[in-house]
Order: C-alpha cells, then sequence, then structure tokens
C-alpha cells in the first residue's frame, strides 16, 4: 500500500512539473510572438511617420511627390473586387461539402485535396498562371481584373476552410431542430447554420484581406506596375505593397518606401478592425 501511494505521489508531482513546462513554454511563445511584432510595427513607425507629408496624398504620381494615392485607391478596388469573386464560391462550396455531400464521398475528398494544394502553391506560380491564362490567353491583358481573379484563385482555399470548419463545428442538434419544425434543407441552412457559423466565415475573409493586401509577386505579372488611378477594370495599376516593392527597389525613395508601409499598416488594421465590428452587429442580431 505504502509503495502504491508513493507510485501515485510521484506521478501527480510529474505531471505537476510537466504542466509548468507547458506553461512557460506557452508564455515564452508567446511573448517573442508579441515581441517581433511590436519590433515590426514599432520599426515601421520610427522610420516612416517623420516622412509622411501631404505631397505623399497627392492625386496623381509625379517623381518629385511619390504619391501613393493611386496605390491606395487600386488596393481599395482590389480588395473589394476580389471579395466579390472569391467569397460567393467559397461559401457555397464548403456549404456543398458539409450540408448536403455525402459522407465520404470520392467527390469531397477531391475537392478537399485540390484545396489543400492550391493553399501550398506559392504565389510566384499563381502570378504565372494569372499572365498566362488570364492576360494573354482570354486578352485581358495586364489589368485589375486578371489580378483580382488570380488573387481570387489563391484565397479560394482561406475561405473554403474556414467556412467549412465553422459549419462542421455547428452541432447537429440544430440541424435536426429545423428539420423536426418543418424546414427544408435550404432553409435550414440559410436561416440556421450559416448565421451561426459567420463569426468563422468573418475570420476567413479577414485573413484573405490580409493576403490580398500583402500579395506582391502574383501582381508584378498580373496587374503591371503603373502608378494611376485605375479608370476601367481593364487599366494597370499598383497596390500599396506593390508601391513599396518599387521604391524600396530603386534605392532612391526609401523614406518614401516606408511611409507607404506606415500607411499600409494603417489600412489594413482598419479593414481588420471594420470587419470585428461587423462581425459583432452580426452576431448581436442573431
Amino acid at each position: 500500500m505504502v509503495v502504491k501511494m508513493d507510485y501515485i505521489k510521484k506521478q501527480i508531482k510529474r505531471k505537476k512539473t510537466s504542466d509548468w513546462v507547458r506553461f512557460f513554454a506557452m508564455w515564452i511563445s508567446v511573448i517573442i510572438t508579441v515581441s517581433i511584432l511590436l519590433y515590426i510595427v514599432g520599426f515601421i513607425l520610427i522610420r516612416g511617420i517623420p516622412h509622411i507629408r501631404p505631397s505623399l496624398f497627392s492625386l496623381t504620381y509625379t517623381t518629385q511627390n511619390q504619391s501613393l494615392f493611386p496605390a491606395l485607391v487600386t488596393t481599395i478596388y482590389m480588395v473589394g473586387i476580389t471579395l466579390l469573386i472569391a467569397v460567393p464560391f467559397g461559401i457555397f462550396t464548403a456549404i456543398y461539402l458539409v450540408e448536403y455531400a455525402s459522407r465520404g464521398s470520392k467527390v469531397v475528398k477531391i475537392i478537399r485535396m485540390t484545396t489543400e494544394t492550391l493553399a501550398g502553391i506559392p504565389s510566384i506560380v499563381f502570378g504565372l498562371f494569372g499572365y498566362i491564362f488570364f492576360a494573354n490567353w482570354l486578352g485581358w491583358g495586364k489589368s485589375i481584373l486578371a489580378g483580382c481573379f488570380t488573387l481570387a484563385i489563391m484565397i479560394l482555399p482561406i475561405i473554403m476552410r474556414t467556412t467549412e470548419e465553422s459549419l462542421k463545428s455547428i452541432p447537429d442538434a440544430y440541424r435536426e431542430g429545423s428539420f423536426s419544425l418543418g424546414a427544408g434543407r435550404l432553409r435550414t441552412v440559410i436561416r440556421v447554420t450559416l448565421p451561426s457559423a459567420m463569426p468563422g466565415v468573418f475570420a476567413g475573409i479577414i485573413l484573405s484581406v490580409g493576403r490580398i493586401v500583402g500579395e506582391t509577386a502574383a501582381l508584378i505579372y498580373t496587374i503591371g506596375s503603373v502608378i494611376k488611378i485605375p479608370e476601367s477594370l481593364f487599366s494597370q495599376g499598383r497596390t500599396l505593397a506593390l508601391h513599396v516593392l518599387q521604391l524600396a527597389g530603386e534605392g532612391h525613395h526609401r523614406n518614401e518606401a516606408y511611409a507607404t508601409a506606415v500607411v499600409l499598416l494603417v489600412v489594413v488594421l482598419s479593414i481588420n478592425l471594420l470587419s470585428s465590428f461587423i462581425e459583432r452587429k452580426f452576431k448581436n442580431r442573431l
């Protein structure tokens, strides 16, 4: 009996030690992650804020002002149009996989394997595909539309996977309760499961926005690098990320590149805050 009690005490002590190790490892990881983020943001702010001036927000770009305003407008266009293309496809595909397709179906396995493969393809490959297919084969040339469709293919796996996992997390009791009240499958999806999964859907959209705003490699081949406000969907353009790349690469406008990076951070933060606000409003209405 004494031997057994000693064994139990050793196991409890070992478990406590293991818990403390995990606890410290978690906090060390958090501290390192937050420190890196603060360092990057602080570095950009310190180097960029002193060089922000009114001429950077001129309507037209010249070699004297290095205006970022046309790139800012192009970035907003790219985000809006790309989400308009990718979000419906991503959500509808996730709804089909979770709510309509039979579990264990070969079609479902193929779609999921394709989605995971797309998520792992480098962005430069998407850029080459967009240049060959959208710009040349379809005859769109380097344009906003070609860039938006290329980015839509890139973010489609993110929206699909986050929406799918959100729908899977909804208890089956919700669906069974809706069916028992006489609602059909489509009505159940629209009124019950999809609204309950919207927080996860918004999370995928926020991640997608970050991917769109920060992308450069794929856009070099698809939208060009013309720095002007787009006149149509077939106009060339330059996003803020591309603008930073071009200014930093030239080597003569590093200060303006840091200033543009500050604006880029503000844009990303604003979009994330707006998405979070819409998500909270949506939750309150449920």
